[in-house]
């Protein structure tokens, strides 16, 4: 899943998609590098964001929507009215940071349309999310928590084979945390629904390789990572840089038959 950030204040890229044309470019680009599908989003959610306005988050993706028509899409939002405006233009996935909490209106959006939904875990908000992550066991707290977002989602008429989950890596959780989700995996590949990981240039890579003022990660970390998760059972990479990434997995896949 490539990643195209159509905000002026996303952790990693933003402002490089901000117009329009960038944004198309850049979507088309990635799925010419092997991404399956390429996730759009206008609104950042990186710790301390504030959010948008949907008048706002829909001015900012609808002409890369528009742009992108006939490619393999997905929405990164968690307002009802987006996904509905996303679907009708195309889109067939949509990515929900706040597992269908932030707007009763999503599930029946979802449900009604057939699209394919992530689920994902965020201890608290954007605003607030990193300032005192705390878990007693954090992968079994996530797990907790996306089974009882999926069962949710199925009650609202999401069909279970349509639903994938998501740890939220750097949503409410501290270095550790992230690197102990990747390490047991396993935990949430139990759950029985694919598991989708976005570690990609995360500032836990930045800081495990010893800056802790890092507010991104480097790129080989950003593959190595994933390829850590994806021998552990990860379905769906969300990356920013989709050509390594596609090379690297290839590789990997070939070493596991």
């Amino acid at each position: 899943m490539g990643v195209v950030n159509v905000t002026p204040d996303s952790f990693s890229d933003g402002g490089a998609y901000l117009q329009p044309a960038a944004a198309v470019a850049a979507g088309w680009r990635m799925l010419d590098e092997g991404a399956a599908i390429v996730d759009i989003g206008g609104e950042s959610t990186r710790p301390g964001s504030e959010g948008v306005s949907l008048d706002e988050e829909l001015r900012r993706v609808v002409p890369v929507l528009e742009g992108l028509h006939g490619a393999p899409v997905s929405i990164d939002t968690a307002k009802a009215e987006v996904a509905r405006r996303a679907l009708e233009l195309g889109a067939e996935f949509v990515n929900d940071v706040t597992a269908l909490r932030a707007d009763p209106a999503l599930a029946e959006v979802v449900a009604a349309s057939g699209a394919y939904l992530c689920l994902m875990h965020m201890q608290g908000e954007p605003r607030t999310m990193q300032l005192r992550p705390t878990y007693d066991d954090v992968a079994s707290e996530v797990a907790g928590f996306l089974d009882e977002r999926l069962h949710f989602a199925i009650d609202a008429g999401v069909a279970e084979d349509r639903i994938c989950l998501d740890p939220g890596i750097g949503f409410g959780k501290t270095v550790e945390q992230n690197f102990e989700l990747v390490r047991r995996l396993d935990v949430l590949t139990s759950l029985g629904r694919p598991v989708l990981l976005g570690f990609s240039r995360k500032s836990s890579l930045g800081r495990i390789l010893g800056d802790p003022a890092a507010t991104t990660g480097p790129l080989p970390a950003s593959v190595a990572v994933a390829v850590a998760a994806y021998e552990r059972g990860a379905t769906i990479l969300r990356v920013h840089d989709v050509r390594e990434h596609v090379e690297a997995l290839a590789v990997a896949a070939a070493v596991a038959g």
